[in-house]
């Protein structure tokens, strides 16, 4: 519950020591948290000269003080900094990097918390935490003072050449032998031309027209992201999971692994050529639409497989060895059905569109070759074009839908198939369905990288090195995120029990449910203890409120930071992080 805060004052304890005495002075907040009264330190004025201190006590008890007004010199957003820099510090993050402490070292925590907090060019980062432009206390709180762009460049290849060993430690933290790894592959647009890795590919943000870097995302089964390599912009999705092989099993000493990957990554192919030979590695992957179509001509997919259930384990002599789990997704199969017709629809009208000009009486439409290029324009559109007859003449056109073949696409509404070589007694079909939906965490993981927080691009270097430095620089910054949105999830949008909901569905087919919880908060914008709910980025903003000032009294030369007092909230929400302001 909300604490109710007091008044503040100045401390002063005295002791003796050998013969000398000591006096300590801290500026202290008091408040009640239900029946008891506890104190919180603000600063340590014991630095000061007395006059000032009794300058200062006078004036919090409100008497008139000779040394003059006092005045704040600098206000800097402090709680986000606290809350961000206290997680990578609890998360160990930095002595990851490095067991020494060192300018190195704390100028990659500061690109780390910047990314979180502000992502920007290094430019914009340098510019942000030199104490002189501040725009927050990192910089106080690291020690920094007079940063230069060139020496985040060198930071970055400092911090390049520790990812292997950085890497493993993640991996010895979050993976074990016999665990699930998953992976996916995304990619990012790029504005030069000079770097080796930026190449022509395809295209997932939609930037026709630039070329790009690839790169692969390596997480637990939770999500927590554990490696990421940097590819060129024109490396197939499948050609990448060879490196990715040999890190797990060479620089992760993981003798064991069951490998997670989409239909487009584990293909056939790379499963004959590459992952059967390699021993202790398994795999969970889906089938393609032509497969499934295959299966179901060859009898190995009928109806009757879901009248009880909506998954069911078959097999099939193209898959020696290995297990396929079937499952239907009514929801989804009543989507398809719907979006099918729509569009069935639409490309009707323009095919009716043409057959009407052939028949103007006004100058029709005539011509083999002439009705024909419109009609291939119009029957591609919306790309249901298979599913018409067509004819074509001279000086008429006609078309059909192809009843048969709807009726055939229908049949498989909704139904798709997980292949694995996990053997049955080692998981469950249901925990097989369930570890190749995970993989949506990963897409998840790419979000918030691309677009929602961590922005990895636009990418701003030239040379190979910092493009792949500043991609993993990215991923220690969602690393420390992951972990921050789990201990917020009560105060975020966030489904805190969404693991619990997937345990009580009826089926792992089902769509995810979403805890009643969950829905309470987005219905009420509360909690249930009346706590505001918020996304991770205006809950930054929030805590971004309770600043440090600088404070000088008169025209003295002596100055100390205080804290402003933190909110109700602010309060709680540094103390579900366990960070002190």
């Amino acid at each position: 519950m909300p604490s109710r805060s007091g008044p503040v004052h100045v401390a002063t304890t005295t002791r003796k020591y050998k013969g000398k005495v000591y006096k300590t002075h801290l500026l202290r907040r008091t408040y009640r948290e239900g029946d008891k009264v506890k104190h919180q330190t603000l600063g340590n004025l014991s630095h000061l000269p007395e006059h000032l201190i009794e300058i200062i006590k006078a004036d919090l008890r409100g008497e008139s003080s000779g040394g003059g007004p006092w005045r704040i010199m600098r206000s800097l957003p402090h709680g986000h900094v606290a809350a961000v820099l206290g997680t990578l510090k609890q998360l160990e993050v930095d002595r990851m990097i490095s067991s020494r402490s060192g300018r190195g070292r704390d100028l990659v925590v500061a690109m780390i918390v910047s990314r979180v907090l502000f992502a920007g060019s290094k430019l914009a980062c340098a510019r942000a935490i030199q104490e002189q432009t501040m725009a927050s206390s990192l910089a106080l709180e690291l020690g920094l003072q007079a940063v230069r762009e060139e020496e985040l460049y060198r930071a970055m290849d400092w911090l390049l050449e520790r990812q292997g060993r950085i890497e493993k430690k993640l991996a010895a933290r979050h993976l074990a032998d016999g665990t699930l790894v998953l992976y996916d592959v995304s990619s990012s647009y790029y504005t030069g031309r000079i770097s080796e890795l930026v190449k022509f590919g395809h295209d997932r943000d939609g930037k026709r027209g630039f070329p790009q870097i690839v790169y692969g995302l390596l997480c637990n089964a939770q999500g927590c992201p554990v490696s990421i390599e940097v590819f060129s912009g024109n490396t197939a999705d499948p050609s990448t999971l060879e490196s990715q092989i040999g890190k797990m099993r060479r620089r992760f000493g993981l003798e064991r692994v069951v490998l997670v990957g989409d239909r487009g990554m584990i293909t056939s192919r790379r499963i004959e050529e590459q992952l059967r030979t390699v021993e202790g590695l398994d795999w969970i992957t889906a089938l393609r639409a032509d497969t499934i179509k295959t299966l179901a001509r060859q009898g190995a997919i009928e109806p009757s497989l879901f009248d009880e259930r909506n998954l069911a384990e078959v097999r099939s002599p193209d898959f020696p060895g290995e297990r396929l789990v079937v499952c239907r997704n009514p929801a989804l199969a009543a989507e398809r059905c719907r979006k099918r017709l729509e569009l069935l629809a639409a490309t009707e009208k323009k095919l009716e569109e043409i057959a009407a000009a052939t028949r103007r009486a006004k100058r029709p439409l005539r011509g083999k070759d002439k009705i024909a290029m419109r009609v291939g324009r119009a029957r591609d559109r919306y790309r249901v074009g298979k599913h018409f007859v067509l004819e074509i003449e001279e000086d008429r056109f006609d078309y059909r839908r192809d009843e048969e073949k709807i009726a055939a696409e229908a049949a498989l509404d909704g139904i798709y198939v997980i292949r694995t070589s996990v053997e049955p007694h080692l998981m469950a079909a249901e925990d097989t369905v369930r570890a190749y939906k995970d993989l949506a965490k990963v897409e998840r993981a790419f979000r918030s990288l691309k677009t929602v927080d961590i922005k990895i691009r636009p990418i701003y270097h030239w040379l190979e090195p910092r493009i792949r430095a500043h991609v993993f620089l990215c991923m220690l910054a969602y690393y420390v995120e992951w972990h921050l949105r789990r201990q917020l999830a009560p105060v975020l949008f966030d489904d805190e029990e969404r693991e619990e909901c997937e345990s009580q569905r009826a089926s792992i087919v089902d769509p995810a449910p979403r805890s009643q919880t969950a829905r309470n908060k987005e219905a009420s914008k509360r909690t249930a203890e009346h706590w505001p709910v918020h996304s991770f980025q205006t809950l930054l903003d929030d805590l971004g409120t309770l600043t440090k000032n600088r404070v000088q009294l008169g025209d003295t030369a002596e100055s100390f930071y205080q804290l402003t007092q933190p909110t109700a909230f602010q309060q709680h929400v540094l103390e579900l992080i366990g960070v002190t302001p």
